[in-house]
């Protein structure tokens, strides 16, 4: 079968620890946040004030059945004005999740977190991917990090949750993204973390306004160009709400169509210059993204093949 735009050429396998992750195409990454608090499912999996393992249980075992390649499991609201968690809270969220996922289910776990204390619990705990908000520019983190020796996320974010939609400001939004993403990798590679183990994420919605994510979404190609695996993360975001004039709980056809037109961006990057990396991306939905991501693909693989008769 020819490669279509969807399949990326010379397509990279992620290492994740005891897992691989196959990224010839676009990953589907499961958003599960153990929190009371976060802004589109905060509280779900939430009984008595502490997390619900059968609740979590059962909303993983729908994701992986949906399609899920990846389940990320947040136990510290990033959304719009949230507070800080202490270290323990978040071990208490995230560590019984992660276990009793890995004791009942065979999946590829990711844990959102930036605290150097739980990257360290959660890989002795057997995650396979850390993926964090601030870049591993806590205390600890990056040495975390690289302890773990598991694949790394990192994400821009202009100032903290808590004060990052106060009128973020900047010059050139594409520019001073890449250039900090760009030195945080630097740091990774210096500290001992391998290239081809590094994704980036733009940070769509952390301290920018709608104008910064369009322009961050029209320059994909220029993530792209830098040869990272992408992470890319539109899902019931503040920026679908505004484009749609909708509530939080009225953006699922936003969000898919938004991660959708990513993806053909990215993949026709890709396949202008044979980039060997690939691209995750983070949603809420998994069916509906799932579907949407195998009803343009399997058009655009008939269309190659057509091409190349």
């Amino acid at each position: 079968m020819v490669a279509g735009l969807f399949t990326f050429m010379n397509a990279m396998t992620l290492i994740c620890g005891t897992k691989t992750l196959d990224l010839s195409r676009p990953a589907v990454m499961a958003i599960v946040n153990v929190t009371p608090d976060s802004f589109s499912d905060g509280g779900q999996l939430y009984s008595d004030e502490k997390v619900d393992l059968d609740k979590s249980l059962r909303a993983v075992e729908s994701m992986l059945a949906e399609g899920a390649d990846i389940i990320d499991i947040g136990g510290e609201s990033t959304r719009p004005g949230a507070s800080p968690v202490t270290t323990q809270q978040e071990l208490d969220r995230v560590l019984p999740v992660v276990e009793a996922i890995k004791a009942r289910f065979d999946a590829l776990i990711s844990v959102d977190t930036s605290t150097a204390e739980v990257i360290t619990a959660a890989a002795g705990a057997g995650v396979h991917l850390i993926n964090d908000v601030r870049a591993l520019q806590r205390e600890g983190a990056l040495e975390a990090a690289v302890a773990a020796s598991l694949p790394v996320c990192l994400m821009h974010m202009q100032n903290q949750p808590k004060s990052m939609q106060s009128n973020p400001a900047y010059t050139d939004v594409v520019t001073e993204v890449l250039d900090f993403l760009q030195q945080r990798k630097q740091a990774c590679l210096t500290a001992g973390i391998a290239s081809e183990q590094i994704l980036l994420d733009p940070g769509f919605g952390f301290g920018k306004t709608l104008q910064h994510n369009l322009a961050l979404v029209a320059a994909l190609d220029r993530f792209v160009d830098t040869g990272q695996s992408l992470l890319l993360g539109v899902s019931r975001k503040t920026m679908i709400g505004q484009l749609l004039d909708s509530n939080v709980d009225d953006r699922l056809i936003g969000s898919v169509t938004m991660a959708l037109l990513m993806a053909q961006s990215v993949a026709e990057r890709r396949a202008q210059t044979g980039c060997s990396s690939g691209m995750i991306l983070r949603v809420h939905d998994v069916r509906q993204t799932v579907e949407a991501l195998t009803v343009w693909q399997r058009t655009m693989d008939f269309k190659e093949e057509i091409n190349n008769l």
